[in-house]
């Protein structure tokens, strides 16, 4: 285990202050690879976790860093997709050309910036058939670079809504990722206990079926050695009617 360790870190570049840090460390992420393997020897989940960049930091620790809070509260807007009928089995804004690379928000707990700024480089480029990558800097430092009319609200806890918003456009959520099989996903159709307190922002991007599984995909903003290159597949559909880790319940747009 020592030696994973140091392989662990020569991979990312981590470098401890003194003995007693790479000791404590060394503590952590031996207690975390621990529970990922034990997680993956049940071959029934339907996704693995893997040992990634936060492979030394406690759940407690993730949550600080990575985590963003739910602050406003929602008001009752206009749903300009109400009344679609029809929507595909599949899309995908990747290949519409509608969103940029995935970013890394690094130890800045700003998720919610990353959220809005994917939601408006893909509002822009389906405005102007330009996909431009806009700064979370001058969102957080509330600059202008890119103009929107407004946004509105996908109705609360109504999946079916969300479905027929993200097939018109980019959709930004809010979904529950503090767990520790959020913490370590590298693949697979997440279908992980997560509650809807503590909320991550996250892009949401892609409604689609396989065979017979439905899955959102969400762009991630923890850099793209995470899960699927920095892409997470999210169960949908499910009995809960605020949707996996709550994704269905603070789900908005930007307007053209």
């Amino acid at each position: 285990m020592v030696e994973r360790h140091e392989r662990w870190m020569d991979q990312y570049g981590r470098i401890y202050e003194d003995e007693t840090e790479k000791a404590m460390r060394f503590k952590i992420f031996k207690e975390n690879v621990e529970f990922i393997e034990s997680f993956n020897r049940d071959e029934a989940k339907p996704y693995k976790l893997g040992i990634n960049q936060f492979a030394d930091l406690t759940n407690e620790e993730f949550q600080a860093s990575r985590n963003g809070y739910r602050t406003k509260s929602r008001e009752t807007t206009a749903f300009r997709y109400e009344n679609v009928t029809e929507v595909p089995s599949s899309v995908d804004w990747r290949k519409k050309g509608a969103v940029t690379g995935v970013k890394d928000q690094g130890q800045c707990g700003c998720c919610w910036a990353f959220s809005a700024v994917a939601a408006m480089e893909g509002i822009n480029q389906l405005t102007t058939g330009k996909l431009i990558s806009l700064s979370e800097q001058e969102v957080a430092d509330c600059g202008v670079k890119a103009k929107i009319n407004g946004y509105e609200d996908v109705p609360s806890n109504d999946e079916s809504a969300l479905m027929k918003a993200v097939s018109k456009q980019p959709v930004s959520v809010a979904i529950d990722a503090s767990g520790m099989a959020f913490q370590f996903y590298t693949g697979g159709i997440f279908t992980g206990d997560c509650g809807t307190e503590w909320t991550m922002v996250l892009r949401r991007l892609v409604m689609a079926k396989m065979k017979t599984v439905r899955y959102w995909l969400v762009k991630n903003s923890w850099g793209s050695s995470w899960g699927e290159e920095g892409y997470i597949r999210m169960e949908r559909d499910i009995d809960a009617k605020e949707g996996l880790c709550g994704i269905a319940m603070e789900a908005s747009y930007p307007t053209a």
